[in-house]
């Protein structure tokens, strides 16, 4: 087993994905002119956030933290001019260009198993202390870092309604990512790994009960050595075989990408009651946000070679 504790262990630099290094390090000047804001005014920029809850899909509640106006103009910036070309891990298909629900569930098309787990409070465990880290091994110093910090970060980790959370989230957990991928590979060669937000998915060639032990295992342990993360137990957990019905990130991926059987009557169903001037379920803005998920899914299936 001492492969496996080489291969899985933390250690090393992580450089993987960071740009920009610098030995002297980018100032808050550079910082200001980045986000088009002169840098006294950056610096008294009001840090307020306005908290409420919601409700979660699946029940419960989710907190969210709304910057107010001010601040979340200065995070459109930062996202923009400073985030806006760091690059995340091929894994992470939430919140990035080019990506989406769609193109995270087709990695996981046609696979004998596929294994879903879900990171919990996943934004604000994304700590503070990683955020300064990242910021610092990117090449700023530390008085833009701790600027930077102050501006993204809320009650010591990432705000889940801040326009730079979900960025962040991604390009913090680089490493992660590298070694969830590389992990599934070496237990299960040919495997998939996925990450949405919080939705980890891994896919197995092969339905191999002590290599799905083995994920789930090496994933927990990961998570908690690269992020402090804690994985859901068993209410968030999947293992899904190819006779069962395979969701990923809400598409089901048993052979092609396709919304689920019932999703697809409902918006048929939607469609109808809007042509023959019924009572429809969803406002037309709504409806053209399902179209273009319809369009995307179809798209996929004719990129591979699909009807």
């Amino acid at each position: 087993m001492g492969w496996l504790k080489t291969l899985f262990g933390g250690g090393g630099g992580g450089d993987e994905g960071v740009v920009g290094r610098s030995s002297g390090g980018l100032g808050v000047e550079e910082l200001a002119r980045r986000v088009g804001i002169e840098l006294q005014d950056l610096r008294k920029v009001p840090v307020r956030y306005r908290e409420f809850t919601i409700p979660k899909r699946n029940g419960g509640e989710r907190r969210i933290y709304a910057p107010e106006e001010p601040l979340k103009a200065v995070q459109r910036r930062v996202l923009r001019g400073v985030l806006g070309r760091l690059r995340a891990h091929g894994a992470a298909n939430g919140f990035e260009a080019g990506k989406s629900i769609v193109s995270n569930a087709a990695r996981h098309v046609g696979k004998a198993v596929v294994v879903r787990m879900d990171v919990k409070e996943f934004f604000a465990s994304t700590n503070k202390h990683r955020v300064i880290e990242y910021f610092k091994a990117i090449g700023w110093d530390d008085e833009a870092a701790d600027l930077l910090v102050k501006l993204c970060t809320h009650k010591g980790g990432l705000p889940q309604g801040a326009p730079t959370s979900p960025r962040l989230s991604n390009l913090v957990n680089w490493r992660l990512d590298e070694r969830l991928g590389r992990m599934a590979d070496a237990v299960a060669p040919g495997s998939v790994y996925t990450r949405y937000a919080d939705d980890i998915t891994f896919s197995l060639e092969a339905d191999e009960r002590a290599a799905v032990r083995s994920l789930i295992f090496w994933t927990r342990r990961i998570a908690k050595e690269e992020g402090g993360y804690q994985v859901h137990q068993r209410a968030k957990m999947r293992v899904i075989r190819r006779n069962d019905r395979q969701l990923v990130t809400g598409l089901v991926v048993n052979e092609r990408v396709n919304l689920p059987r019932a999703k697809r009557r409902w918006l048929r169903a939607v469609r109808h009651h809007a042509k023959t001037g019924r009572e429809a379920t969803l406002t037309p803005e709504q409806l053209a946000g399902w179209d273009a998920l319809e369009s995307m899914v179809r798209g996929r299936e004719t990129e591979r070679g699909g009807t």
